[in-house]
């Protein structure tokens, strides 16, 4: 069924205020997801404060001729969605948390690119930005480097201590 151009219109308006507002959005492929993964997806994504919207490739680029961005657009296959960031506290979170579905649901879903600070990304770099963790686990892993040595410090003493009481 064909979609009315104040239909159109509507999404356009949508895309755009995501594009405007969202620090960052992923371009996201999803073909071959059934509807029970389609529906554990957007449930997911919701919960890890990403948006999650389907449209026609064409309104995507149609809404995207305004955004100023710099580079090229990637090449949008298939059947596109976009997943974007609602909340500014962590931009990497739509390229990470599809990156997770896409091992989880066997290659069904698959990042095709992104927006990241102000510029289109391809697949190979936003697949890469996929891999950095979020900021809390960034901070723990720095507090656990930073508590290791005090740690085997006070090994290095206890063991230290057993053997001058034998």
């Amino acid at each position: 069924m064909a979609i009315t151009k104040e239909k159109k219109g509507e999404i356009v308006a949508k895309l755009t205020g995501i594009f405007a507002k969202a620090p960052s959005a992923a371009f996201v492929q999803f073909g071959k997801l059934t509807v029970a993964q389609a529906n554990i997806l957007r449930r997911t994504l919701k919960e890890k404060g990403v948006g999650y919207y389907v449209a026609k490739k064409t309104l995507i680029r149609k809404a995207l001729e305004g955004k100023q961005t710099t580079g090229e657009i990637p090449e949008l296959k298939g059947e596109v969605a976009v997943a974007y960031a609602v909340n500014a506290g962590d931009t990497l979170a739509p390229a990470r948390e599809v990156s997770v579905f896409t091992k989880k649901f066997d290659q069904a879903v698959a990042l095709i690119g992104g927006i990241f600070e102000g510029r289109f990304v391809g697949q190979a770099e936003a697949l890469a930005l996929s891999l950095i963790p979020s900021r809390e686990t960034l901070l723990a892993q720095f507090a656990n480097i930073v508590n290791s040595p005090l740690q085997r410090l006070v090994v290095g003493l206890g063991e230290v201590a057993k053997i001058k009481k034998s």
